[in-house]
């Protein structure tokens, strides 16, 4: 029997669930953002909680903060500006969503963002529609608002790749969901955009020893790397002695394996594992499940699908979700 979980606003352009799925983000074309809590522990549905207008420009993006640091949202605005909302509590006031930080971008837009969290601190990686990559650093733990830009590039392998004024539709971001000790911080980054050397997934890595982010890894084949990327998905890691990225362009859904150890010039090596269709369309979203087993899409076709692999390794459509009506 199916079941209503939550009615979300009219004009909602985008949503984003919490780490265990117990609170909603929601944001809407109007420049409002809503959260959806669960008031009855004995309930599945959910109920908003808190809504305000925090933007003349719709909402285009909320990713919520990692747990350790509270509760917390970053925002993109369709004017392409990042601002970074937390729950606080004001004295004997109600908790309250109030503008925490507000990232200054000038001219270029914010493509997409994503947090990730190493062994010492909290990251934040942004892409702009310039086709240039931001890495910010939290200086302190405790203070959301104190940030440092640690890093600044384009996403190409060679530093001297020479190239006209680049016109980016849209970024995808995903960071490596490992966290050790031993662990170097490290994500992927593709884009979609007018200029070849910057399209394809490349996998970034943090250089402790110099301070400097590293192109690892270039995930496309050679004919294939000036394909547009739409979304990407670094799959959570249980024991593998390699990496599995989901990359998705024109041609489909790629199954990337990369491997752990560098070679003597610093590159992992990377090997296309599968190439998945069944999407009419682009192909807007991908998430991994917590065992990194299976791939869950969607795109412009409305439709979500589900993917595995066989114990043989072999990749295949395992179901599809159609919308509703």
């Amino acid at each position: 029997m199916e079941q209503t979980v939550v009615t979300l606003d009219k004009g909602t352009t985008c949503s984003s669930w919490n780490y265990n799925g117990q609170r909603l983000a929601t944001g809407s074309a109007d420049g409002t953002l809503a959260f959806f809590d669960s008031i009855d522990p004995a309930s599945s549905s959910f109920t908003c909680t808190s809504r305000s207008k925090v933007h003349e420009a719709s909402i285009v993006k909320v990713v919520w903060v990692p747990p350790e640091y509270g509760d917390a949202v970053a925002c993109i605005c369709s004017d392409g500006t990042l601002s970074l909302w937390e729950e606080v509590v004001e004295d004997t006031e109600p908790l309250q969503w109030k503008l925490c930080k507000c990232f200054d971008q000038k001219s270029n837009k914010v493509l997409d963002i994503q947090f990730g969290v190493s062994m010492k601190t909290l990251r934040l990686v942004s892409a702009h529609s310039d086709g240039h990559v931001k890495v910010y650093e939290l200086l302190d733990i405790l203070d959301l608002k104190k940030w440092q830009l640690q890093a600044e590039f384009q996403n190409v392998i060679e530093s001297v790749s020479k190239f006209g004024k680049a016109l980016c539709l849209s970024a995808s971001i995903s960071w490596n969901p490992r966290r050790s000790e031993n662990q170097q911080s490290s994500f992927v980054l593709g884009f979609n955009s007018d200029i070849p050397q910057l399209n394809s997934s490349k996998v970034w890595e943090f250089d402790e020893d110099h301070q400097r982010w590293l192109p690892v890894a270039e995930l496309a084949l050679p004919g294939d790397q000036g394909d547009q990327v739409y979304t990407v998905a670094w799959a959570p890691n249980i024991g593998r002695p390699y990496e599995v990225i989901a990359v998705a362009t024109n041609k489909g859904i790629a199954i990337w394996h990369v491997g752990s150890e560098p070679d003597t010039s610093g590159r992992l090596s990377v090997g296309r594992v599968a190439l998945l269709s069944g999407h009419k369309g682009e192909v807007w979203e991908m998430v991994w499940d917590m065992s990194g087993m299976t791939l869950a899409s969607t795109g412009s076709d409305g439709v979500v699908r589900l993917w595995q692999s066989n114990l043989k390794g072999v990749w295949h459509q395992q179901a599809s979700i159609q919308p509703t009506p």
